[in-house]
C-alpha cells in the first residue's frame, strides 16, 4: 500500500493536467457532440481529495484507457522507459485534432483491440430509465419522466442510426418538397407553410451516453445503432447485439412494428427484393425518392393509409417527370378496410385525379423479374408491368423480446399485451405500436399512429415516475390525400360496422393546408392540448335529411356497435376532435346523429 501511495504521489500531478488538457481537446475540436466518449467525469472520482485518491485509485487503474488511455494506464505500461513514454504522452495530446480519416487508419494499424475507448464507457451500465426503441413514443415517455423527475437520467437505445423523429412527414409534406436538397436536410414545410425538421430535438437535446450516470441534471442520452436482443426480467438487465449488458430501475419496450411484406414476393428470390421497398423508416424515404428519379413505373400495393398517402406523393410527381404510378389494392376502393363504400369510391376518383392508375380487386399470384422489369401476375390473369414496387400492405408488431423477457403477446390483435396503465410487469411498461393494451372505453386495442405514441408514451413516462394511470385518452390519427383533402379520425372506424354519414358543401377553408395555417400547427394532433368538450346537447332547428352526394365536400361520419358511437371520422373538418373525443367517451345512444353532427358545425360557411 505504501508503494502505490508513493507512484501515486508522483502520477497525480500528470493525471489531473492530463484530465484537464483531454477536455480541453474534445471542446476544442467538437468531437464530444456525437458519439466519441469524454474523459471520466470527475463527479465519479470525488471521495479522495480534488476528486482523485482514496478508493478511486484502484478504480482509476482499471479505467485507465479512458480519454484515450489516460496517463494512468500508459505509465504502468510504460515504466522504466520515459522515452517511449514521453512519446506516447504527445500522441494523446495530439489525436483528438486529427481528421476522422487519420483515427480511423490509426486505430486499425494498432493491436487487436483497435477501439481504444473500453466499451463499458461507451455504453453506461446501468440506466434508472431504459427506453427500447428510439420512436415517438419513446420520445414521448422521455420527455413526459423529465417533467416529472427534473432530475431523472434516461437512455433510449435504438437500432436506427438517427435521434427520435417523426414519422408522419416520410408519407405526407417531405413529398411535397420543392427543395432538392430535402433527403439530406429532412427539413420541410408543413402545409400552413411553416418549416421544421423531421426530428424532435436537435443533437444539442441530448447528452452523451457516457455522461448520463454524471450528470448533475440529468438528461436524455441515445445509445443509436444498438439492438436490446435479449431481456433479464429478474435481473432487471438487457442485452444488446454486442453483448454488452445494461440495468435498470424502469423499463420501456417502444419498439414499434415492422413492415410486412407479401408471401408471394418474399418467395420470388432476391432479384425481386431487391427491386421492392417496405417504407418505414428515414432510409426508405432516401432509398424511395432516388427510385422516383430514375424509374419509369412505381407500383404500390396497398390501399391503405400509408399506400394512399404514397401514391398521392408519387402522382404529384408523375405529372413533372413523366413517372407511372400504380396503386393495387385486394378492396374494391381505396381505404375500403376504413371507409363506407361511397365515401371509398370517391377518394378512389381522387387519388386517380392524382394521376395515379387505379386497380381495385388485385390478388397477387406472383411477381416476376424479367429483363430487368417486374412482371406482377394477378389471379384473375392481368398482369402488370413496373421497374419498382412498394409494398405497403400494413405493419408487425416488433414483439421479438416477448420470448427472451416472458411477456405474454394477445393472440388477437399482436403485441405485447399489457393492463390499462401500459404495465406488462411491475417495473415494465409498453408503449406505441407495440402495445397491446386495454382501453377502458372500447375495450382492448392496439393502434398504429403517431398520435396513440404520443399519447401512450407520454402515459407510460408518467406511470414509470409513479403516477398509475389508466389509458383513458381517445388518441387520434389522420391521413392527407395531398394539401386539399384529408380527413381526422378517432376510435374505432371499420368499414365492417354500421355508419352514418353527415355531409355538407366545402369551402375553401375546409382543408389540411387551410387548417394548419389557421391553427400553426403542422402535426394535426390533439393529444398536446387535450381540450375538452361539452357533452352532446340536441339543437332545436332540425337538420335536412342526409343524402349522400358525389362530391363530399365535408362531413362527419359515425361509426356504431350496438347502436353506441365507438369511432368517428371528420372527413375535412378539423379542429373539432374535442367534440368527437367527448362523444365516444360519454358512451351514450343517440336517437338522431343528424342532431349530434350539428356539434361540428360543419353547416357553416
Amino acid at each position: 500500500m505504501l508503494k502505490c501511495r508513493t507512484v501515486w504521489k508522483k502520477l497525480a500531478p500528470l493525471a489531473r493536467s492530463s484530465s484537464t488538457l483531454c477536455r480541453q481537446n474534445v471542446k476544442r475540436t467538437g468531437l464530444n457532440n456525437g458519439r466519441i466518449p469524454t474523459c471520466v467525469p470527475a463527479a465519479n472520482m470525488s471521495t479522495g481529495p480534488g476528486g482523485l485518491g482514496g478508493d478511486n485509485l484502484k478504480y482509476t487503474i482499471m479505467v485507465g484507457a479512458a480519454c484515450v488511455g489516460s496517463l494512468t494506464y500508459a505509465y504502468f505500461l510504460l515504466k522504466g522507459d520515459q522515452k517511449r513514454y514521453q512519446e506516447r504522452i504527445e500522441e494523446i495530446t495530439t489525436r483528438s485534432q486529427r481528421s476522422s480519416k487519420e483515427e480511423a487508419a490509426t486505430v486499425q494499424s494498432e493491436p487487436p483491440a483497435a477501439d481504444s475507448t473500453p466499451a463499458s464507457l461507451k455504453v453506461p451500465s446501468h440506466s434508472p430509465y431504459l427506453l427500447i426503441g428510439g420512436g415517438t413514443a419513446s420520445f414521448a415517455a422521455a420527455r413526459s419522466i423529465r417533467a416529472r423527475d427534473p432530475g431523472a437520467r434516461v437512455l433510449i437505445v435504438t437500432d436506427e442510426p438517427d435521434l427520435p423523429y417523426m414519422r408522419p412527414p416520410l408519407s405526407k409534406e417531405l413529398w411535397f418538397s420543392d427543395d432538392p436538397s430535402v433527403t439530406e436536410t429532412l427539413r420541410f414545410k408543413q402545409w400552413n407553410g411553416k418549416e421544421r425538421s423531421i426530428y424532435f430535438q436537435p443533437p444539442s437535446f441530448y447528452i452523451n451516453s457516457e455522461e448520463l450516470a454524471s450528470a448533475e441534471n440529468g438528461g436524455v442520452a441515445v445509445l443509436t445503432g444498438k439492438k436490446v436482443v435479449h431481456m433479464d426480467v429478474r435481473g432487471n438487465k438487457v442485452k444488446l447485439d454486442d453483448d454488452t449488458e445494461i440495468s435498470y430501475d424502469k423499463c420501456l419496450i417502444a419498439t414499434g412494428g415492422v413492415p410486412r411484406n407479401l408471401q408471394v414476393i418474399e418467395r420470388a428470390g432476391e432479384e425481386v427484393m431487391k427491386k421492392t421497398t417496405l417504407f418505414r423508416k428515414i432510409e426508405d424515404f432516401k432509398s424511395l425518392d432516388n427510385v422516383s428519379r430514375n424509374a419509369k413505373s412505381i407500383t404500390i400495393i396497398g390501399g391503405g393509409f400509408l399506400g394512399s398517402e404514397l401514391a398521392c406523393a408519387l402522382g404529384r410527381r408523375s405529372t413533372e417527370s413523366g413517372l407511372e404510378v400504380i396503386q393495387m389494392f385486394p378492396e374494391k376502393g381505396n381505404m375500403g378496410k376504413v371507409l363506407p363504400e361511397y365515401l371509398s369510391n370517391w377518394t378512389t376518383e381522387k387519388v386517380k385525379r392524382e394521376g395515379v392508375k387505379v386497380i381495385a380487386e388485385a390478388l397477387v399470384k406472383s411477381v416476376t423479374c424479367k429483363d430487368d422489369k417486374l412482371e406482377i401476375h394477378l389471379k384473375d390473369g392481368r398482369l402488370v408491368k413496373t421497374d419498382h414496387i412498394v409494398a405497403a400492405v400494413g405493419l408487425e408488431p416488433n414483439v421479438d423480446l416477448a420470448k427472451s423477457a416472458g411477456l405474454e403477446v394477445d393472440s388477437d390483435f399482436g403485441g405485447y399485451r399489457v393492463n390499462a396503465e401500459l404495465q406488462a410487469r411491475s417495473n415494465i411498461w409498453v408503449a406505441g405500436d407495440a402495445a397491446c393494451f386495454y382501453d377502458i372505453r372500447l375495450g382492448r386495442r392496439r393502434v398504429e399512429h403517431h398520435d396513440h405514441a404520443v399519447v401512450s408514451g407520454r402515459l407510460a413516462g408518467e406511470n414509470m415516475t409513479g403516477a398509475s394511470k389508466p389509458y383513458w385518452h381517445q388518441s387520434m390519427f389522420w391521413s392527407d390525400l395531398g394539401p386539399d383533402v384529408g380527413y381526422e379520425a378517432i376510435g374505432i372506424v371499420d368499414s365492417s360496422l354500421p355508419t352514418v354519414g353527415v355531409f355538407a358543401k366545402a369551402t375553401a377553408k375546409d382543408t389540411p393546408k387551410a387548417a394548419t395555417e389557421k391553427s400553426g400547427t403542422g402535426i394535426r394532433s390533439e393529444s398536446e392540448t387535450e381540450d375538452t368538450a361539452t357533452s352532446p346537447v340536441a339543437s332545436v332547428t332540425p337538420l335536412p335529411p342526409v343524402a349522400h352526394k358525389d362530391d363530399y365536400g365535408k362531413g362527419v361520419i359515425f361509426y356504431l356497435r350496438d347502436k353506441v358511437v365507438v369511432g368517428i371520422i371528420l372527413w375535412n373538418v378539423f379542429n373539432r376532435m374535442p367534440i368527437a373525443r367527448k362523444i365516444i367517451k360519454d358512451g351514450e345512444e343517440h336517437a338522431d346523429l343528424n342532431e349530434v353532427a350539428k356539434l361540428f358545425n360543419i353547416h357553416e360557411d
